[in-house]
């Protein structure tokens, strides 16, 4: 069970800030000073970017805001819950490839290339979503249950 409090801890450089929606989960990684790096849709970018991130389309921007801008009034905590099965890549090289992308336009897909992707493959160096890993086999086993209940 997942307690949606504030994370009272003190990110640290490249840490993943797992952002809790309701119903799914945006993800950050923080840069300093308040300030996570993340995607956004093109359309958040020209307003303020609190709480709204839904990506429709096929590409998304890399943006530098503060943390309580991004979660807005929504719960967050550090995640960095892939430590123990991959060598995260020193928190300074972390931080300059994020910076580094920040303004750029990039492909998106809620299923290959979403925000957690993203802080993964840079945390990482992989390209990894449980939380789509996660829905797959949830649909797939609420597909086997319908299809169990089906006359022959």
């Amino acid at each position: 069970m997942i307690l949606l409090l504030q994370d009272r801890r003190k990110p640290k450089r490249g840490d993943l800030i797992e952002i809790f929606r309701g119903g799914f989960e945006h993800w950050a990684i923080y840069v300093g000073k308040g300030y996570v790096v993340h995607l956004a849709s093109p359309s958040d970018v020209a307003g303020s970017g609190v709480n709204s991130f839904t990506v429709l389309g096929d590409t998304a921007i890399v943006t530098k805001e503060l943390l309580s801008v991004v979660a807005g009034g929504d719960a967050y905590r550090i995640n960095n819950k892939n430590d123990e099965e991959y060598d995260p890549l020193p928190p300074q090289k972390i931080v300059q490839q994020a910076e580094k992308m920040v303004g750029k336009e990039v492909s998106y897909s809620v299923t290959s290339n979403n925000c957690e992707h993203f802080v993964n493959a840079l945390r990482y160096r992989v390209s990894r979503s449980d939380q789509v890993l996660s829905g797959i086999i949830t649909a797939l086993y609420w597909a086997c249950f319908w299809c169990s209940k089906i006359p022959l």
